[in-house]
């Protein structure tokens, strides 16, 4: 089942918010509703959001009533200004409201025709990731061996995507070709991502899997207990792999003890031509930090940091997995088909 889906003028997705206690579907039916629900985490997961901006963009064109091009590209140029303003760490948004405007602008018919190409390049980069995370899975199981237990963290999975996931469709590959994998995911606080998303889409797969708070990674890995760590990514430049905090806590302590840490993203997510200090991270609510499941769990009035992002450095990066191959980081940033 598609995590997002266009039905004609509304664009349906699961209330991540909900899961796992409540499978609910949104329907949203405009611009302003899917940057809402982008905002507040509804929809998350960088493939997922450049998916979301580009039926956001859908939809703004498919309920206009301008009659002639400027006026339904003043219309889209809200929107996408709209969409832009949710989230600013994931680059694939980006991409992805770039490339539908892209495409509008160098239609030169009617409106109608313009409208049509729009939604068909939306529905383009909604297939297109699925394919993506089809082919980076199979690539990726290449690197798991029979055995295994893998580590992740976030959620990089079927709700993160379009379909199927990314560090999660590296693992779901490698059991569809005969191994036998573990998987220990991290809780992923504050928002629980892993406690309720990874764990959700593992245990309901089917998949042997054991849910840790995140400060037990390094007596885990002491312990010799984890074979390989794999992650998604929201944004990877020249030096640095930008995902949910704590993927740096854990990349250091995979490399101390020896781990292989592989990060797993569609070439949507890459952003080579800029450095780690190019990169706005995020800074959430302090309210997701000082109050648990909604409950106030810290003394009033105190304050508290809440970036959702870090920025791990190439040197703990033992590879980079994408549709179109593994890639060590050096190969990475050298290769010209990874630059605009």
């Amino acid at each position: 089942m598609r995590t997002i889906e266009w039905k004609t003028g509304i664009v349906k997705t699961i209330d991540q918010t909900k899961l796992p206690r409540q499978t609910v579907f949104l329907e949203l039916k405009n611009c302003n509703e899917v940057a809402e629900a982008i905002k507040n985490m509804r929809m998350r997961g960088a493939p997922l959001l450049g998916a979301a901006a580009a039926y956001g963009l859908a939809l703004t064109a498919y309920h206009s009533t301008a009659r002639d091009k400027e006026k339904l590209m003043e219309e889209l140029t809200i929107s996408a200004e709209t969409l832009k303003k949710t989230r600013p760490t994931a680059v694939n948004l980006f991409w992805a409201i770039d490339r539908v405007m892209n495409k509008a602008e160098k239609t030169n018919e009617n409106t109608e025709s313009i409208v049509k190409t729009i939604i068909e390049e939306a529905q383009k980069i909604a297939d297109e990731d699925v394919e993506m995370n089809l082919r980076m899975g199979e690539h990726g199981s290449t690197l798991i061996d029979d055995g295994d237990t893998v580590l992740t963290h976030c959620n990089a999975g079927a709700l993160a995507t379009v379909d199927y996931g990314t560090a999660l469709g590296v693992i779901r590959a490698a059991r569809k070709n005969g191994k036998r994998i573990e998987v220990i995911a991290t809780e992923t606080r504050p928002l629980l991502q892993g406690a309720r998303l990874t764990a959700y889409e593992l245990f309901r797969d089917g998949f042997p899997i054991t849910l840790i708070t995140d400060s037990m990674a390094g007596y885990i890995m002491s312990k010799g207990l984890i074979n390989k760590v794999v992650v998604g990514a929201d944004r990877i430049v020249k030096d640095a792999v930008v995902n949910k905090i704590g993927t740096f806590t854990l990349a250091v302590l995979a490399h101390e003890h020896k781990i292989p840490f592989y990060v797993a993203a569609p070439t949507s997510t890459f952003d080579i031509n800029r450095l780690a200090k190019d990169v706005i991270v995020e800074e959430r609510s302090m309210e997701e930090v000082v109050k648990f499941a909604g409950i106030q769990v810290a003394p009033q009035g105190v304050t508290a940091s809440n970036p959702a992002f870090d920025l791990t450095p190439m040197k703990y990066v033992t590879a980079i997995i994408c549709e179109a191959g593994v890639f060590s980081p050096t190969e990475l940033h050298k290769s010209s088909r990874f630059r605009d």
